[in-house]
């Protein structure tokens, strides 16, 4: 399945974090469509977790790797984004 994502999908308070965390629109689907299950989502909420490289500056310090996590709920066919959390780090591969 290749899930797709629009901007209609993304509410404005969703979207206010996602641009605190440096996430955007295409990382989410990639995660949703390539990540692992998140061991931590709470019961009756689903989670996808990828590691990326990341080679970059954030926030003025340079990191690796960025860990991206989406929190959902499915209701039918739908798809419900509740949060994302970005993290960045040097050695997130390692343990994967």
């Amino acid at each position: 399945m290749n899930i797709k994502i629009s901007k209609e999908h993304i509410h404005p308070h969703l979207q206010a974090r996602m641009n605190q965390r440096g996430i955007v629109i295409e990382e989410i689907e990639r995660v949703l469509n390539d990540g692992w299950d998140a061991q931590d989502a709470k019961h009756g909420t689903k989670g996808k977790v990828i590691v990326v490289p990341y080679a970059a500056e954030w926030e003025e310090r340079f990191y690796q790797e960025k860990e991206i996590t989406v929190y959902y709920k499915e209701n039918g066919d739908e798809i419900v984004i509740l949060t994302v959390i970005a993290r960045y780090g040097d050695s997130f591969l390692e343990g994967k």
